[in-house]
């Protein structure tokens, strides 16, 4: 029997509570919009933490965000937190739509720097008159409003236009300096190098909630060109798990669901009680990797 199948040993012993996040990104059309609403009705019963929404450089996309933050927040009883980058924005521009959320009811912000406006590989430039930092950004989100609870980014492999882990970990403590309360890492494969780089922040006297990214991988090679963009490695073990199945859907689904599984039962058992889930829009694999969490549909929500 895999040991972490049982409550994990570093759980105070009456403590059972799982806490989940789940991440989606905005539609673009309306064949995206049902699929996102599906698993958006799919997760709600598992009464996650708070369920975030990507956001992008473009008025076209920061739309689409508002308007799934803003469908959240009055069809649901789900908590929404809105991403919110500093590219192609000036700070008026994008304190101006904090000040939307807030009047809306929207009390958590996903604070990010954001991709280059150019795209992945090009350089990254401040937009003049704008915020030049997340660190800025969670300042400026926290002077608009203490209230405000801002989750920030985190790299256990280092941010791909950071010199070293350490440059990482030194804007990590900017950012809380500035306001931060909780951060959620890039997504990984490897568990060791989470509780590495946790190890690594603890050490510089960080000490807010550091919450696992997990990326249930949907399709293999799209997850490989993701993780090339955003600096994650993608294991040798890993590709030899997926060899040869590019053509067998099916079975590819189920070692999908056996590698996060594997991965989201080690951290539980090594003492991990919250993760954050990058849904990619798709509920399955991710519900039934909470049922193995030990989560259960709370019948309020389900109703």
């Amino acid at each position: 029997m895999i040991s972490a199948l049982r409550p994990s040993r570093f759980m105070p012993p009456g403590h059972n509570r799982i806490d989940v996040s789940f991440e989606f990104f905005p539609p673009k059309d309306e064949a995206m919009e049902k699929t996102l609403w599906e698993s958006v009705t799919r997760l709600a019963p598992l009464n996650p933490d708070f369920v975030s929404v990507t956001y992008g450089a473009g008025g076209t996309t920061r739309e689409r965000t508002h308007a799934t933050v803003k469908r959240i927040l009055n069809e649901t009883s789900l908590t929404p937190a809105a991403h919110l980058t500093c590219v192609s924005a000036t700070r008026d521009e994008i304190d101006g739509i904090v000040r939307q959320y807030h009047e809306v009811g929207v009390r958590h912000i996903v604070a990010l720097r954001g991709d280059p406006a150019g795209g992945a590989g090009t350089k990254y430039t401040a937009h003049p008159g704008g915020y030049a930092t997340s660190a800025e950004l969670v300042a400026g989100i926290k002077r608009i409003s203490p209230n405000f609870d801002v989750s920030v980014s985190a790299y256990p492999e280092r941010h791909p236009d950071s010199p070293t882990v350490d440059a990482d970990i030194d804007m990590l403590k900017a950012k809380v300096d500035a306001g931060a309360t909780r951060a959620i890492t890039q997504f990984f494969f490897e568990n060791d190098l989470y509780f590495r780089y946790l190890d690594r922040v603890r050490a510089r006297g960080i000490d807010i909630p550091v919450i696992p990214g997990i990326l249930p991988v949907q399709n293999f090679k799209a997850a490989t060109n993701f993780a090339a963009r955003a600096g994650a490695s993608v294991p040798a073990w890993l590709a030899e798990r997926f060899h040869g199945l590019d053509d067998d859907p099916a079975t590819r689904k189920l070692i999908a669901a056996a590698v996060a599984a594997e991965q989201a039962l080690d951290l539980l058992d090594r003492g991990v009680t919250s993760f954050h889930f990058y849904t990619m829009n798709r509920a399955d694999l991710v519900y039934a990797i909470c049922h193995l969490l030990g989560l259960r549909p709370s019948v309020q929500q389900a109703a």
